[in-house]
């Protein structure tokens, strides 16, 4: 039974940064990539980043330049290090595993950009 968590959402005011993490219960090496997603209220949910298992990374156009996603393979942890951050980046942010044909989804942390 794959597990993701996710943790280090909050409150965070207009141009703040924020950095949330991603922990799975096996090796994160063993997922052909990992993800996260965000779905603002009465939204769909949107890909925010990505990192395939051999490093490659994606970006929406929305936050390039301001969003990294990077990750500790000892520590089986994917992190969203969020910074520059506006109203519109607020959201319930997901944690996104993709292997052997099948999505695993952590339960979602909150992101509030407010001041």
């Amino acid at each position: 039974q794959v597990e993701l968590v996710e943790s280090g959402g909050g409150l965070v005011q207009p141009g703040g940064s924020l950095e949330l993490s991603c922990t799975t219960s096996e090796n994160i090496l063993n997922f052909d990539r990992i993800a996260w997603y965000r779905q603002a209220p009465g939204k769909e949910r949107d890909l925010v980043a990505t990192i395939a298992v051999l490093g490659s990374k994606h970006y929406a156009d929305s936050v390039k330049g301001r969003f990294t996603i990077s990750r500790d393979g000892a520590a089986n942890t994917v992190y969203l290090q969020m910074s520059s951050l506006k109203p519109e980046d607020t959201a319930v942010y997901y944690c996104n595993a993709y292997k052997l044909s099948r999505d695993y989804w952590g339960q979602g942390t909150q992101v509030t950009v407010s001041a």
